[in-house]
């Protein structure tokens, strides 16, 4: 393991500690083109994956110590890295658990998105949400989505900023493993999916078609229904009110996990990840 710096912040009150913390909010993230990554996890998969993003990385000795694969990742990358003492990582997050990188915000548009996966091998999987504002909830499908091998996902309408600190951390590192696409409008977005030769399906209660019967039939061809083994983009809503008409219209069909038990329904982020992973075991 490489040799872990000396602590060289030590003032959780000074400037430098100012703007990081700062950055746990939009207008700074936005000002400033960079957001704050938490955590052990998401750290390792910033450096790991993505480390000319990555602009600065904090630790403490004892997160350095407990963490070696940080530093030695970080040193390998030749990013700047810093060691604080315990309190002025807590003043810059109180959720950072010892590390933090600050990382630059990468604008990716959807069709540079779509263009990155001409050559991808096999049908493409997406998943979109449409106005989903619950943080917790957004990251939580990035992360299902990264494991069900999806290639793309994309959140439009009113959702929540990408780069908010809870989503981030929801991911898990995710963010830095798949495309992800924000600021798009939900036509916008159905639109270019579908030139891409992506089917498009809505995921609502009070869909017409079974997953599970839609599962039963996939890859057979003909038939009315939506072929789960193709190309497939799903369009999935914020929990408290879940699509409306006009969003639900902008789909092939409407798809409906079924409920075998006495619950009244499933939370976005499960339900989502359901429907990914079928249509992953389907185009499999």
């Amino acid at each position: 393991m490489p040799r872990i710096p000396d602590v060289t912040l030590a003032n959780p009150r000074a400037d430098r500690v100012k703007q990081v913390r700062a950055l746990s909010g939009r207008p700074a993230r936005s000002r400033h083109g960079q957001f704050l990554v938490e955590g052990p996890q998401g750290v390792r998969e910033a450096v790991r994956h993505a480390p000319d993003a990555v602009r600065d990385v904090y630790l403490t000795r004892a997160a350095a110590e407990r963490y070696g694969e940080i530093l030695e990742d970080a040193v390998a990358a030749r990013l700047y890295l810093h060691v604080g003492t315990r309190e002025v990582l807590e003043a810059m997050s109180p959720d950072a658990q010892g590390v933090l990188a600050v990382v630059r915000t990468r604008p990716l548009d959807l069709d540079e998105a779509l263009g990155g996966l001409e050559a991808t091998d096999g049908p493409l999987l997406v998943a979109v949400l449409a106005s989903v504002r619950d943080p917790g909830n957004a990251g939580t499908v990035i992360r299902a989505a990264d494991a069900a091998g999806a290639d793309l996902v994309v959140l439009a309408g009113e959702s929540v900023d990408l780069h908010n600190t809870k989503v981030v951390r929801s991911t898990a590192g995710s963010l830095f493993h798949l495309p992800v696409v924000g600021d798009v409008g939900l036509a916008e977005a159905v639109d270019a999916l579908r030139a891409a030769g992506c089917g498009v399906l809505a995921a609502d209660g009070a869909g017409p078609f079974d997953l599970d019967d839609l599962l039963d039939v996939a890859g057979a061809s003909g038939g009315a229904a939506p072929d789960l083994a193709r190309s497939t983009a799903w369009i999935f809503g914020n929990e408290a009110w879940g699509l409306p008409e006009a969003d639900r219209a902008l789909a092939d069909a409407v798809v409906r996990v079924p409920i075998r038990g006495k619950a009244e329904s499933l939370n976005l982020a499960t339900a989502a990840t359901v429907c990914l992973y079928a249509s992953g075991r389907a185009q499999r």
